[in-house]
This record gives structure tokens, sequence and C-alpha cells, in this order.
């Protein structure tokens, strides 16, 4: 590279006025040498002036956090080094080992027997619907308490304590009374259960009047009251009504209320609560008392229909099945009897829960199709022909 000397003007001298003239630069020759000292020079300056930036880096303050941080990560690292430390843990597949357990009997063993009995001395005492004998032990303004066996008395509150009101409630329940009891609730957090002695009395009603259905018994009831369809009475603590086609007269039906019918079954439900009587079935099955099986009747034919003949019994009607006609093939039932004809026939059915009486004809035949043949015969020789077929009836009442 050149360089150039400042005081290089100062060295011209002109010469009189003659011609001006500029004596040429004089430039100034560097050697090889001179170059990489000065090269050397730069070097050795930006050195010094890096080691200057390095020593004054500033200094770096930590705050307690940071060390914090920095004091748990050795710990780290330290717990890490322990763990090397450790030893594999044992591999019990690889050995084979004996453990005998030595049992001793002391004072808390039983035998199955009393586990047994442990348990059902634990039991929960009182399901839904379960009937329990029990004493009375407490009486309060709201209800009693009940001893059931349990270990928390039975609580029945006044109302459940009987039909309607009660009005001499702690002259009725005494301190030690016993009675039965149905569970209504079953036990709470604390094992007491609720029980009613209501619920019991209503149940063993329903169970009797179905009974009482079931086998054609008639009832005297109280009418107390009416409505439009008919008359409202009680039965057992049950409420029993009365449909107005149901009664012998049921023109001037509130006239009844206070007055005692005699009534019979119609339908019984105590699932639905629903107990239907009937006056006019009552008529009818106090006709059925008179009547036995195997007794032979006489009576008008009051209907023909598809499936048989209603013959008219005085009061009652009674159904002669055409398969209880004859033994014979038959093309029509009119051909055997007409409406209004007088016929003779065999009581083979009595039904008193749904009123109901069956009759027969083919059992006084003698042989299969007897009565299309001869009809006249039949029904003149009926009376000796029913002592034979007596015997059949009383073998199947006994069966029963």
């Amino acid at each position: 590279m050149g360089v150039s000397n400042k005081n290089a003007q100062d060295n011209i001298q002109p010469k009189g006025n003659k011609k001006d003239f500029k004596k040429p630069l004089q430039v100034l020759h560097i050697s090889k040498k001179d170059t990489q000292e000065i090269h050397n020079e730069q070097t050795n300056s930006q050195e010094e002036i890096k080691k200057e930036n390095i020593s004054i880096k500033p200094q770096i303050f930590k705050d307690a956090s940071v060390k914090e941080i920095e004091g748990s990560n050795e710990n780290t690292k330290a717990f890490d080094n322990s763990q090397k430390d450790l030893k594999r843990p044992l591999n019990f597949s690889e050995q084979i080992i004996d453990f005998q357990v030595e049992r001793t009997v002391d004072e808390f063993d039983f035998d199955e027997s009393a586990f047994l009995e442990a348990l059902n001395a634990n039991e929960p005492i009182g399901a839904t619907g379960e009937t329990i004998s029990g004493k009375v032990i407490a009486i309060e303004s709201d209800g009693l308490y009940v001893d059931i066996g349990g270990k928390a008395p039975g609580y029945m509150p006044k109302k459940e304590c009987g039909l309607g009101v009660i009005t001499n409630f702690k002259e009725k329940f005494s301190i030690g009374l016993e009675m039965e009891v149905l569970v209504i609730k079953e036990q709470n957090a604390d094992g007491m259960v609720t029980v009613s002695a209501r619920a019991l009395i209503l149940r063993q009603s329903w169970e009797k009047v179905s009974s009482s259905a079931k086998n054609g018994e008639l009832i005297d009831v109280l009418i107390n009251g009416f409505n439009r369809g008919g008359l409202t009475c009680d039965v057992d603590g049950l409420r029993g009504f009365i449909p107005r086609s149901q009664l012998e007269d049921g023109q001037d039906y509130q006239s009844f209320v206070g007055k005692t019918l005699k009534v019979a079954f119609l339908d019984v439900n105590p699932e639905t609560r629903k107990l239907v009587l009937s006056e006019k079935k009552a008529s009818l099955v106090s006709k059925f008392t008179s009547l036995e099986l195997g007794q032979l009747i006489e009576g008008e034919v009051l209907a023909v229909k598809p499936y048989g003949f209603f013959i008219d019994l005085g009061g009652a009607s009674g159904l002669l099945h055409q398969s209880s006609l004859t033994n014979g093939s038959i093309r029509s039932l009119r051909e055997i009897f007409r409406e209004g004809e007088i016929i003779k026939a065999l009581i083979s059915e009595i039904d008193l829960e749904k009123g109901r009486i069956g009759l027969n004809t083919a059992l006084l035949e003698n042989s299969a199709g007897e009565l299309i043949i001869d009809k006249q015969k039949v029904m003149q020789e009926a009376t000796e022909r029913a002592l034979k077929t007596k015997a059949l009836f009383d073998k199947k009442e006994q069966n029963k």
C-alpha cells in the first residue's frame, strides 16, 4: 500500500515567474519487513483490547432462590450417586424358601356353629311385608315402640296403630302388650324398622274376603253411603262397592243407606284394592244352596247360542254346553232342542264364585247319539238313568 507524506507540499519551491511546474510526489517505499511489523502491531493491539474486555466482564450476583435450586440439584446428584451403592433386589423365584406359619389357639377362636350363630344374631330383622310378633315397650304422643327382637325396636306411627280414629290411644296400648305387626318400611341407619298393625289387619281382611268369594259365601253389609254409580259399605275394614245394576231394585237406591243387604262377591282384587259386591248374585247363589252335583233338574230353554243352550232353573240359569250335549255327532244345535222347550239335564258343575251352573245330557244316553235318534225316550227315562250316574258324581266329589 502507498503512504503519502503530509509535508510533501512544503517541499515544492516555485522558481520566479517562469513556467510553473509541479515537482512529482515522492513515493515512500515500504519494505516487506516494515509491513510485517505494522501487522504485528495491529494484532497486538487487538489482543490487548480483548484482554481488557475480559477483565471488565460484569460480576453475576445470585439471589436466594437461585442458590436454593442449585442446592437441590446438588442433592439430587448426591441421591443418584447413592443409588448406585444399593444392592440388587432379591429375586425370590431364584430361591426356594420354606415359610412355616404356626397357628395357636387363643380365646378369640370359635367353631363353625358359633360363627353361624353370631351371623344370625347380627342379621337384620324385618323385611318389608314380613309379619312379626312384638311387645310394646314405649308409648309416645305420635306413636309407640315395639320390641321385635332386633338391635333396635320397631316404630309404629299413631295412624298405623289400627283402623279408623283411635281416641283412647294410651288405654288401648299399654306397656308389655303383645301384638302382631307388619313391616312396612325396612330398617334405617340406626337399625329401626317401621311397623303397622293397620296394614296387617287390612291384609288379613283381603285374605278373608278372597277365601269367602272363592267359596261363594254370602255376607250381610251395612250401607254407609252412595254415589252416582251405586252404594258403598264396609267389609272387615275394606271399602266395598255395590253398582246400581247389581241391586234388585236400583231405582231409589239412596234409600238403602243405613240398611243391611245380603250380597255376594262379584270382583275381589287385593292388588288394585277393588271390592265389588252384588245383591242379584246373592239371590242367585241362594238358589244354588239347594242344588248338588248329579242332581236331575227340569228347565226351559231360554236361548240357543253357537256354543250351547241357556236353561232357566227358576230364577237361575244353567249352561248346557255343546260338548256335554251328546256323545254323537251333530250338524246343528237346533236339531236337538229349540227355544221354549222343556228339557231334563244333570247338574255337572256348580261354581259359586262365578255364579255358574253347568248341565249335561250326554250322561243320560245309553248309546252314543241316542239323544239325536230318540230324544223323547231319553227324556222319559231320565229319572232312572240319573240314578245310575249318581255314583260317578259322588266319586268326583270325594276326590276333590
